[in-house]
């Protein structure tokens, strides 16, 4: 098979909604918890809960990339969010409940559509694979291994680790020092606009903004996007 020949040479992911199916993933994990749990004596269905709990998440993540608040504030804010019209202000409880909606996070192995296929490809081509990620430590490496994913990549970076989170610039210096990377022969792959690819063109990384919804762009144009991982393929 005759490849391309490209200047890249590291491929930095983002793994949440690239690679790792989250809404899928998450939205089982939650169903799982409202059922066991017995919400619906407080809620009428689960798509009630659902809709409490998922836009303040989208909220809260999106205010912890920009440092507005920190881990635990994210990790409380979330759950006690649904929990509070239940007459629960517990933090404790709070806590208990995240561990275990993590916990079951990290057993569910639903990727996205092609994501297996393309790393395999991408590794046979002789690529350095790297995820960046800006999610936590103890889960991100267990999703990796657990859905079979992990064998492709070198490293994880995590934004725990560079001490700065997408879209921050900082980040994807770090993972380039880190990864012996040069800058000029990288290129960022995510789902996120503004995380992965405003935070890949402010460090002067080209990207593949993977757009499934086929949404516009905001304010420039990507490098490239795709809405199939498959088509990354005549890219690289």
């Amino acid at each position: 098979m005759t490849r391309n020949r490209t200047k890249y040479k590291s491929l930095f992911f983002d793994l949440d909604d690239t690679l790792w199916d989250t809404g899928h993933n998450n939205r089982e994990c939650l169903e799982e918890i409202y059922d066991e749990y017995h919400f619906g004596r407080y809620y009428p269905s689960f798509e009630t809960f659902f809709n409490t709990y998922m836009p303040h998440n989208l909220l809260l993540w999106e205010q912890y990339r920009n440092h507005e608040i920190d881990r635990q504030t994210l990790i409380l804010e979330r759950l006690l969010h649904v929990l509070r019209p239940m007459g629960i202000d517990d933090k404790g409880y709070a806590l208990n409940l995240n561990k275990d909606f993590l916990q079951r996070t990290t057993q569910k192995t639903r990727t996205i559509a092609g994501a297996k296929e393309l790393l395999a490809y991408l590794h046979a081509g002789g690529y350095r694979l790297f995820i960046i990620s800006n999610g936590f430590r103890e889960i991100q490496s267990l999703k990796l291994q657990n859905c079979g994913l992990a064998s492709y990549f070198e490293r994880i970076v995590l934004s725990e680790d560079a001490s700065v989170r997408k879209p921050h610039r900082g980040i994807f210096d770090f993972a380039l020092i880190n990864t012996n990377s040069c800058r000029s022969e990288s290129l960022m792959i995510g789902d996120s606009w503004e995380a992965d690819i405003a935070g890949a063109q402010k460090a002067k990384i080209d990207q593949v903004w993977f757009n499934p919804g086929n949404l516009p762009p905001l304010n420039f144009e990507p490098t490239y996007s795709v809405s199939s991982l498959s088509e990354i393929k005549e890219i690289l």
